[in-house]
Parts: C-alpha cells; sequence; structure tokens
C-alpha cells in the first residue's frame, strides 16, 4: 500500500512532504514522488499530517482497570517488598477500556508493569495497544526489572518491614548480593536450591535487562545512581521530578530518564517540584529522556497532551514529538522496531489533521503492524 503526499515526520529527518509504502507490516519505503506498482492501493493524504506511533515508556495500562475498584487493580501486590517473580503480563487485562482509548488517541505501544509499592516490583514488558490476547500483543518481555525509592515503600511498609530510606536501599542491595552468589554457585557447577526471586532478577546482574527504578527526589535519584555503580547494572531514572536540580550528576551517570507524570495534582510531598519546564533542562543539557503519563495517574490518551504542555513550557517542539516517539523507543531498546517511520521498521503510524501537539488536531486513522485499527 502506497501513501501519497502527506507531510511526515519519520523522527529520522526533517519533517517533509512525501510518500511511504507499506507491506506485510513494514514500511519497506519512505521518500518524494514514489510511484504506485500496478493495482497497488494508493491512499491521498494531501493536507494531513503523519506521525509514527506514539509510545509511552512507564505506564500501568491495562493493569488498573477502569470503572472499577479492587477487583481491577492488579498493580500492587503489596504483601512482600522483594517481589521480583512477579510478571507484569500477568496482571495486564487487555479487554479494559483505556487501551482502546490509547490507541484512538495515537498511543500504539506502552511499557507496563507492577507499580511502586515494592522495592522491587516485578518485570515490566512492552505491548501494543490492539488485540484482545495479551502474549500476542506482547513486544519484548521481559523489559525491564521495577524497583521504587522514597515515600512508596515507606507508605506501604510502614511499621512492618520498613520505616526509612536506609532500609529500602539496604533490601534492594542484599537481594543484589544474594543474586549475585547465586549465579556464582551456578555457575561453578554446584548443587543450588532453585530460588523463584534471584532467578528472575538474573538478568539485572547480568546487564541483560535494566533496573526501572522510581524515584522522585533528588537524593532518591542519586542513591539509584550510588547503588548501580556500586553493582555494575543498568537503571533507567524514572519520574526525575527533582531532576532539575542534579542535572550534572544525572548528566555524568549516563542513564537515561523518563520523565513525568506532569499533568495533574501534587498529591504527595516529593513530587512538590513537579513542572513541565525540567524537560525543556535535560534536553539542553543533552540527557535523552521520555515523557510519560504513569498511566492512569494521567490517562493514557493525555500523552500527547502532555508533550504539548512541555513544548509549551519551552522544549522545541520537534524534541517534544520525539519525547513520545523515538525517544521511548531508544530508551526501550526497541528502537530497531518502533519509534520512527523508517523502512524496515513496523508500520506503525498516526494520521493527523494537524499536529500531533496540536490540541485541535483530529487523529483520522492509527495504523498498527500496517493494519488501520482506528
Amino acid at each position: 500500500m502506497l501513501f501519497k503526499n502527506a507531510t511526515i515526520y519519520t523522527m529520522e529527518q526533517d519533517p517533509f512532504v512525501g510518500d511511504f509504502r507499506i507491506d506485510k507490516g513494514i514500511f519497506t519505503e519512505v521518500g518524494k514522488d514514489l510511484t504506485a506498482t500496478v493495482g497497488e492501493d494508493v491512499q491521498d493524504l494531501s493536507g494531513l499530517y503523519v506521525f509514527p506511533g506514539l509510545i509511552d515508556a512507564h505506564s500501568h495500562l491495562g493493569m488498573v482497570c477502569s470503572s472499577i475498584g479492587f477487583e481491577g487493580e492488579d498493580g500492587n501486590e503489596v504483601t512482600d517488598p522483594v517481589t521480583p517473580n512477579i510478571r507484569g503480563i500477568d496482571g495486564c487485562n487487555p479487554m479494559d477500556e483505556t487501551i482502546e482509548e490509547a490507541l484512538k488517541s495515537g498511543v500504539t505501544t506502552v511499557a507496563a508493569g507492577p507499580g511502586s509499592a515494592n522495592v522491587i516490583g516485578g518485570t515490566f514488558f512492552a505491548y501494543k495497544t490492539k488485540g484482545n490476547c495479551i502474549d500476542e500483543m506482547t513486544i519484548q518481555n521481559p523489559l525491564a526489572m521495577k524497583a521504587a525509592f522514597g515515600e512508596n515503600p515507606k507508605r506501604c511498609y510502614k511499621g512492618k518491614k520498613i520505616d526509612t530510606r536506609m532500609q529500602i536501599s539496604a533490601l534492594l542491595r542484599e537481594t543484589l548480593a544474594k543474586t549475585k552468589e547465586y549465579i556464582q554457585k551456578k555457575e561453578s557447577g554446584k548443587d543450588v536450591d532453585y530460588d523463584q526471586k534471584l532467578e528472575a532478577m538474573i538478568p539485572v546482574i547480568k546487564k541483560e535487562m535494566p533496573l526501572k527504578c522510581h524515584c522522585h527526589r533528588a537524593d532518591d535519584i542519586l542513591t539509584v545512581i550510588r547503588i548501580a555503580k556500586e553493582y555494575d547494572i543498568e537503571v533507567t531514572l524514572d519520574h526525575v521530578t527533582d531532576g532539575r536540580s542534579i542535572i550534572p550528576q544525572i548528566k555524568e551517570s549516563g542513564f537515561p530518564c523518563i520523565l513525568g507524570p506532569c499533568l495533574g495534582h501534587k498529591s504527595k510531598y516529593e513530587v512538590k517540584n513537579m513542572s513541565f519546564e525540567t524537560a525543556n533542562e535535560f534536553y539542553k543539557a543533552g540527557i535523552l529522556f521520555s515523557i510519560i503519563t504513569d498511566s492512569p495517574v494521567v490517562p493514557e490518551q493525555y500523552l500527547s497532551l502532555s508533550a504539548a504542555l512541555a513544548h509549551k513550557a519551552g522544549l522545541p517542539e520537534y524534541e517534544a514529538i520525539k519525547a513520545i516517539t523515538i525517544n521511548p523507543a531508544k530508551i526501550l531498546k526497541l528502537d530497531n522496531r518502533i519509534g520512527s517511520i523508517k523502512a524496515g521498521k513496523d508500520a506503525d503510524f498516526v494520521v493527523c489533521t494537524k499536529n500531533i501537539l496540536d490540541t485541535q488536531n483530529e487523529i483520522k486513522a492509527v495504523y498498527i503492524n500496517g493494519k488501520k485499527e482506528a
């Protein structure tokens, strides 16, 4: 199928008016004045805009269901502060209406997983927002191991297993150290009793997947960086609300930032410095970052609005679009498949009447894997 005469934001080059071709769910050609083959379906997109499918690098979409209470809340297992053996994919309901709402808004891929109640919460996974079987929708599982610092673990386990930030760090260090010892025993050929929790942590120690770290306050962000250096592991810095106050340290660490949510109430002390201006400060510092909703904290359909408000606060327009397309794809290490319009990548794209950041924009169509889904 050939699409012609659209204003295309490939995220690989400056926007241009041109054409692109898809076949078997993949972008096969992008350029100007492409010629249709005999019998090829041609769609004229004159006057319309095309963007890659939007990506949210941190959400709980499908894990906290809409219009229901405890029965549909499957984001936090608040029975043990260390649960690396829990898998987000097992708590996601692909039938929930919030996923369809995300699709209609142009969000085609999300990273979803456990919330921030536990010091180690379990694995995130990445899935596309169309389907009725989460296994078929999933494109990467596991994707990352969730960890959390600060107020949430303290609140959830107050008076039981955690009262201070020191204990959060101690529990994480203990688990990392035990996993290293577990690996050494296994690799030396010794008989080792199977440990489901430590098995789940092996990819983190081997740097095969990152620790996805919930951290708002500056001291918590620095603690994540400290522990990552101690144990030589990869991490992503998620939320980073106080990030503006320690930009040199974040920049020096080299770890990417997953920023937000900023569209909402300052619901607790550690988010008191929440601001859409943070994105521009990260951009000026050369820090790789994406913008998120943390759905359901902010409904997933407001991902593009969150980027638009960051643009209003100073972030250049193109960088704001990158923050919800190619940047999260890079951070999730899925940019070989998604995040831009490029030959060889999945044909996930959004057809719009205006710029995706324009609040007056109307989404005309959303394609996933080359199929019109909305």
